[in-house]
């Protein structure tokens, strides 16, 4: 049993093909593909996507690269497709949101502050929903870690993790989990690699972040859930172990991450 705690099923890559490939991803053990979104505009798609594919769930939240073009209004609107959302079981998560410092004038003011504005907001409704987040933290691993302590946020996956191991102790010692994806597959990932086999395994869940971050052997437009097996497959022979026992394990960290997960896995 494997689960994708991070694919954009609703990009334009997938268009036409999602029920398909959710369909052939289900008879390779795939049990789970968390679908979050990016913008407001897109809360609906994701959302009919969880509703239209069996093994599907989704995530609301704002991406920090769209939230130069994001508004109050949209804050607005999130809240209330959550408070909404509540009662629909495959809502299960707050995502994708966090902090990009890697694109030059998303790290400089005013955007730097707008988006640091727009997680301390979704990091609350977080906590008033009671629902697990979904963090982007690339180049701003320590700036996110500052904000979940001072919100006092404690569930959740750091995604395509990319950071040191010391920050990723810290992350786990919030109680969040590890997600590793495509990038550990590359030959000169050596840091990444280094971490999949330190960290404790109780602390590791897997995602494709399909079309993105596509493993060695595809290239984005071919980057989907269906690689997830062979992902886990080469982080469990990093760690010596077999990719059932990697499955199994990281499947368990998923749920414990994300607890409405656990609930759509036991109706099959």
């Amino acid at each position: 049993m494997w689960i994708d705690t991070h694919c954009h099923l609703d990009a334009p890559e997938f268009a036409g093909q999602e029920s398909r490939i959710a369909r052939d991803a289900e008879k390779t053990g795939i049990r789970q593909i968390v679908i979050p979104s990016i913008k407001s505009a897109s809360f609906g798609q994701v959302a009919a996507l969880a509703h239209t594919c069996n093994n599907c769930s989704y995530a609301l939240g704002i991406h920090p690269i769209y939230v130069a073009d994001s508004s109050e209004n949209d804050l607005e609107i999130l809240d209330k497709a959550l408070e909404k959302g509540m009662a629909d079981p495959r809502l299960v998560a707050i995502g994708e949101i966090g902090l990009d410092f890697y694109i030059p004038e998303l790290a400089r003011s005013p955007l730097r502050e707008k988006q640091e504005h727009f997680l301390e907001a979704q990091l609350k409704m977080a906590r008033k929903y009671e629902l697990p987040v979904l963090l982007h933290t690339r180049r701003s691993v320590d700036t996110v870690l500052k904000h979940l302590r001072k919100q006092k946020i404690h569930l959740g996956i750091a995604h395509a993790f990319s950071g040191s191991f010391q920050q990723a102790e810290a992350f786990i010692d919030l109680g969040f989990k590890i997600s590793f994806c495509g990038t550990v597959t590359y030959e000169r990932a050596h840091q990444l690699r280094k971490l999949a086999v330190e960290l404790p395994i109780d602390t590791m869940v897997i995602e494709t972040d399909s079309p993105d971050l596509p493993p060695a052997w595809k290239n984005r437009k071919e980057n989907s859930p269906l690689e997830l097996p062979r992902i886990g497959e080469l982080i469990a022979g990093l760690r010596n172990i077999s990719p059932d026992e990697l499955a199994i394990r990281t499947s368990h960290n998923a749920c414990s991450a994300i607890p409405r997960l656990a609930p759509l896995l036991a109706k099959g």
